[in-house]
């Protein structure tokens, strides 16, 4: 073999070229070989890190573990994969994950180290994030306890004033009938907080109930409980359940899919243009779609891109407008493995398209 070929295969070259770091160590815990990125990962020159024992670099709280591995080493067992900090001339803390082979008849240790630093530092990060989104997530869970619990006094308190007034005096059948939209609606409202509690508590045992439910039921019970809304907005719902009239789905979730999509279509209205609303079903390939479209103000869909269901955005200046209930209908479908498309345009409505998880259709 050449010159040529012999620097190719020149393992010396390659050891004092390699980015990880290698290293020779004996069983007497001190360093014999090492290539220049040991010495420039850790700061010190090479006479340095020759002249103290290898532990005298380990950082203070992984000695010892540092130590029970390198016993183990001398017991001809190698090591794989074992972190551990060290403290550069610095004082800056390395991460490092090495692969060690005992060589027990030379009484040395062959090892190579990936600097592991940047990684450690990422994961930091994002355990700091999701502790962040835990706690914050805990809050709104318990924002959401209270206000439901606090709600349902004066809700109770409401309908009991109900109860006591003598509507056997009251000739007029238009107030009669105002009081039986009041009393049924604040009826709703309690049943619609207690519902946010047991969905909570569900969600807490990960355990989401999910059952056969008529989508004409829930879709009557959400328009009962805004009539008065729909009537006032003089809304025209075209209602079309004859290809699918059931899905398997979680009920308190339907219901606010329901509620949000309606609301939204009165909400934006074209000013002077009665809303007019679609909810039909439709089959494909087995899976279950639920489309629901009006003929509101709608969006631009280059403007506002995947933003549409995000937490808090809002897209036209109603002084209603919270930037939840799409929020809110999205997490209620992706949750139980469904999916939501939106095709609309400014001025020409909007039009939603759920797509149920094809296990969950009745």
């Amino acid at each position: 073999m050449d010159t040529a070929d012999d620097n190719i295969f020149n393992l010396e070259l390659f050891f004092d070229l390699s980015p990880d770091l290698l290293c020779i160590a004996g069983y007497d815990g001190y360093f014999k070989k090492i290539n220049p990125t040991v010495s420039k990962t850790l700061g010190y020159t090479n006479e340095e890190l020759f002249s103290k024992p290898i532990n005298h670099f380990v950082h203070a709280d992984d000695k010892n573990i540092t130590s029970s591995n390198r016993n183990s080493l001398h017991k001809n067992t190698p090591l794989l994969n074992f972190e551990n900090r060290y403290v550069t001339k610095s004082g800056e803390i390395v991460w490092l994950a090495w692969t060690s082979m005992p060589i027990d008849s030379h009484k040395v240790v062959f090892a190579i180290a990936k600097n592991i630093t940047h990684k450690k530092k990422q994961e930091a990060e994002r355990n700091s994030m999701l502790a962040n989104l835990t706690k914050v997530n805990n809050d709104l869970k318990q924002l959401t306890y209270t206000t439901s619990h606090d709600l349902r006094s004066p809700v109770s308190n409401l309908l009991s004033v109900f109860n006591m007034l003598d509507t056997s005096k009251v000739k007029d059948k238009e107030v009669l009938e105002f009081i039986d939209m009041l009393k049924l609606a604040t009826e709703n409202l309690k049943n619609t907080l207690n519902n946010y509690v047991d969905v909570l508590n569900e969600k807490e045992g990960l355990n989401v109930v999910v059952k056969e439910l008529s989508l004409q039921k829930c879709l009557n019970t959400v328009m009962q409980s805004i009539k008065a809304l729909l009537q006032d907005s003089k809304a025209v719902i075209d209602v079309d359940f004859s290809v699918v009239d059931k899905v398997r789905f979680n009920q308190g979730y339907l219901e606010s899919i329901f509620l949000n999509l309606l609301t939204n279509s009165i909400k934006y209205a074209q000013p002077g243009i009665s809303p007019q609303i679609s909810i039909k079903t439709k089959l494909d390939n087995g899976i279950t779609r639920l489309i629901f479209a009006d003929n509101g103000q709608g969006f631009d869909m280059d403007e506002v891109k995947d933003r549409i269901f995000g937490f808090n955005q809002k897209f036209h200046s109603h002084a209603d407008s919270k930037g939840v209930g799409l929020y809110l209908v999205y997490n209620h479908v992706t949750n139980l493995g469904g999916t939501i498309a939106v095709d609309s345009k400014v001025n020409e409505g909007a039009r939603f398209t759920i797509s149920f998880k094809r296990t969950n259709r009745a």
